[in-house]
């Protein structure tokens, strides 16, 4: 699951399937855990799921706020995980690789988002192939 080669979409659909695994755990014990999981399974399902509508994006720009929203949810995602742990709901070694994996989505769409910015950016303002000359003397006097 840690293949850092992984395609993001691969990723977060795995990713998605291993919170439906924990949410179903969780939903089993009863009480806050069953409160908690339901903000779990919306915000962990939903990464992929933005990720994969970001690939019918119309324009780079609408690719860029699905990412967004997928970026926002993996952060959401990777807070209801460290509640659940200092809550001391779930024991951190048993969803440890489930936070490392939330982190390495987290940085892959901040990598991803930051490039497509400054690519939109370059588009919104090219540079001007032919600059201004500048000089470092001053300029010759006129003759009037």
């Amino acid at each position: 699951m840690g293949d850092d080669n992984q395609n993001i979409q691969d990723r977060t659909l795995d990713f998605a399937v291993r919170v439906v695994k924990l949410c179903q755990f969780l939903d089993e014990q009863g009480g806050v855990a069953r409160v908690l999981y339901k903000q779990l399974i919306r915000s962990g399902t939903s990464i992929g799921a933005n990720v994969r509508e970001a690939q019918s994006a119309q324009s780079d720009k609408d690719f860029l706020h699905k990412l967004e929203i997928a970026l926002k949810e993996a952060r959401e995602t990777e807070y209801w995980l460290t509640v659940l742990i200092k809550a001391q709901i779930i024991e951190e070694q048993k969803i440890k690789h489930l936070l490392e994996e939330s982190n390495r989505i987290l940085k892959i769409l901040i990598t991803i988002t930051r490039k497509l910015k400054i690519k939109l950016k370059k588009l919104k303002h090219p540079q001007n192939p032919y600059p201004k000359k500048t000089t470092n003397h001053e300029p010759l006097p006129t003759n009037h």
